[in-house]
Formats: C-alpha cells, structure tokens, sequence
C-alpha cells in the first residue's frame, strides 16, 4: 500500500486507504464550513473600545486588539469567511470558462489554434499584474476581485481539459456516435462532459487556494477590495503601520490563519484527485 500524506499518516489506523481519504475530505471541509458559517455570522461592523487598544493576544482576546480596539480574533474569522466566499466564486466562474474554451477547441482546428494563442497569451502576463489590471478594470471592490482571480485562473484547468477532450474525441464510441449522426453537441453533453467533470470539480478546488492567495495579495497592494470591508489583505494591510511599534500579533495570526485555509484546500483537492483518479494515489 502506498504511503500516506502527512495529515492522515497514522491516525485511523484501521480504516482502508479510501475510507482515510473520505474521512480526511470530511474533516477538512467541516473544518472551513465552520470557519464560513461563523463568519456569515458575525456582524461586520465590529464594536470599538479604545481603552482596549492594541492589546497582545490573551485568554480574553485570543489574537489581541487593533488600534481601534477590536477584537483580532473576530476580524480574522470574518475575513477568512469573505475570503473564502470569493473564492468559491472566483474558482467556479474560472472552470466554466476552462470547460466552455475546452470544448471549443474541440469544434475544429481554426478553434483549437485560437485557444491555445489565447492560453499562451494569458500565461506570458505577469499574474499579480493581470489580476491588478483585472480588478481595475471592473471597477475595483469585491467584484472585481472576483472577475480579475476569474479571468486570470482558468489557463492551467484549460490546458489539461484540452488535452483531456482531445483524447476522448478520438476514441471509438465518438467515432461510431458521428456515423450515426449524433451532433457535436449531443456527443459533448454525452461522452465528454460525463468524463472530464471529476478534472473540472477537482480542478476547481485547486483553483481554490490560489484565488484566495491572490484575492489577499491583491487588496494587500491596494489594488482589491475596500478599506472598510474585513478582508485578510485588509488586515495586513494595515497592520504594516504597527509592527515597528511591535504589535507583531496584528499580522502573524491572520496570516497564519490564511495560510492554514489555502491548506485545507490543498489537502481537500490533493485527496480528492487521488479518490476519482486511483493512479494518483501512488504519488
């Protein structure tokens, strides 16, 4: 049997490899539902109490205080939970435009030279750069944080959709389904979307943590969402202002809170992978 990722190596020991990796899809995601739903939950206008400021982290406030006095540990949840909000939103738009280009080029040769210029195009622009331009373009805030991480992260999905396309369209029952008359669009709906649909869903979850890093990146430079809204990028943002006063906990917990989400997401896309697709498993 091959060997398991850190995260679920010798816990469970009595399960078989596929039931650890359910177990450990189930852990993870009940995980981040609780950290989205707690932030649903709370209200995004936090109460201030100056006499409290910039206090470091106790059993009373576990991430400390801002200069405003507002709890640390809450802005981080609520932030974390906007963030993964535009994620979700950010990675589904980003397959639906992978699926639909995919597909395109499948229709002909003019269509499929004209996707694979449109993937180098978009791979040859500089990440950060495009999803700035991006944002600006749609007018900045959350939805043009959404529409530029949308935009930016669909080459890579389309790439391997593509080649995954390609290949079915050569395959035997595709060519007795046109002898048969069958439209492109029939042969589309029945033999490749039922077939490519586990690299879409675990393509979009991989999107999923990169989105979210480049959603806090962006509104970090400025270039993202609002000051007012509790964003993670916000948060460090501002917190740059006070770390030479050595308020050090106003950026390390929301970071490390940030980078626990992204991998949550990354041990739910790699598990995920290795459920739909077996070979995965010996990697």
């Amino acid at each position: 049997m091959s060997e398991l990722p850190w995260y679920n190596r010798g816990l469970f020991s009595n399960l078989n490899l596929r039931q650890k990796t359910i177990l450990t899809i189930a852990l993870t995601g009940l995980i981040l539902l609780i950290i989205f739903i707690s932030g649903l939950l709370t209200n995004a206008n936090l109460p201030t109490d100056f006499s409290i400021k910039m206090q470091p982290p106790s059993f009373q406030h576990l991430f400390g205080t801002d200069w405003m006095g507002r709890d640390m540990f809450t802005r981080t949840i609520k932030g974390l939970s906007l963030s993964i909000m535009i994620g979700l939103v950010s990675s589904i738009l980003s397959s639906i435009i992978a699926t639909i280009l995919a597909f395109i080029a499948s229709t002909n040769k003019f269509c499929d030279e004209f996707v694979s210029w449109l993937i180098d195009l978009f791979a040859s622009i500089p990440h950060i750069l495009l999803i700035m331009m991006i944002s600006i373009g749609f007018g900045k805030g959350a939805f043009g944080v959404m529409m530029a991480v949308a935009f930016s992260h669909w080459v890579n999905l389309t790439r391997v959709l593509r080649a995954e396309v390609l290949q079915i369209n050569t395959s035997e029952y595709v060519a007795l389904s046109k002898r048969f008359g069958k439209s492109k669009l029939w042969i589309a709906k029945e033999h490749i979307l039922p077939l490519v649909l586990s690299q879409i869903f675990v393509g979009t979850l991989l999107v999923f943590p990169h989105a979210i890093m480049h959603e806090s990146s962006v509104t970090f430079l400025g270039f993202g969402l609002s000051p007012h809204e509790p964003a993670i990028g916000i948060i460090l943002s501002e917190s740059m202002t006070y770390l030479a006063m050595g308020a050090w906990w106003l950026a390390f917990f929301p970071g490390l809170a940030l980078l626990i989400v992204v991998l949550l997401f990354d041990i739910i896309g790699d598990n995920l992978k290795r459920l739909f697709d077996p070979s995965e498993a010996n990697n």
